[in-house]
């Protein structure tokens, strides 16, 4: 691993129900992804202010996946206010003039060990490519 692969952290906000076993289920099964990942079991990322991300990427958190459990996440509404809550983090990702693809919201299931995998490849694809937070405005 490269020294900038190293750095280039990627934070996962895995939900208890869905994404966190996909994730034990990832080990399980001896698959790998990259080691610049941290995963976080959460009950739902919905509790997390606009803030909590825009803080992550100021401390040097390169990029972050939300695996949810999507429309079948069982605290009613949930899912809707997440969605409405990632498209604030969006714009105000823009207005400090970070790259939106830094942050996905993703449905990742109990069993979805090849999904999960492949939105952390894709990730760290990703940030390796775009380096580290901020750098997106003076390139451009």
């Amino acid at each position: 691993m490269s020294a900038q692969e190293n750095e280039a952290k990627i934070l996962i906000l895995a939900t208890e129900d869905c994404a966190y076993p996909g994730a034990n289920a990832v080990g399980q099964a001896h698959m790998s992804y990259p080691e610049n990942t941290y995963v976080i079991r959460v009950r739902a990322p919905v509790m997390f202010p606009e803030k909590f991300y825009m803080d992550c990427f100021e401390k040097g958190i390169y990029g972050i996946i939300i695996m949810s459990c999507g429309v079948e996440c069982p605290y009613e509404g949930a899912y809707p206010a997440l969605a409405s809550r990632v498209d604030k983090v969006y714009a105000m990702m823009r207005e400090k003039g970070l790259d939106p693809r830094r942050l996905r919201l993703t449905g990742v299931c109990t069993v979805c060990t090849r999904a999960f995998v492949k939105e952390v490849n894709e990730m760290n694809l990703l940030v390796q490519e775009l380096g580290r937070p901020g750098s997106e405005k003076k390139a451009a």
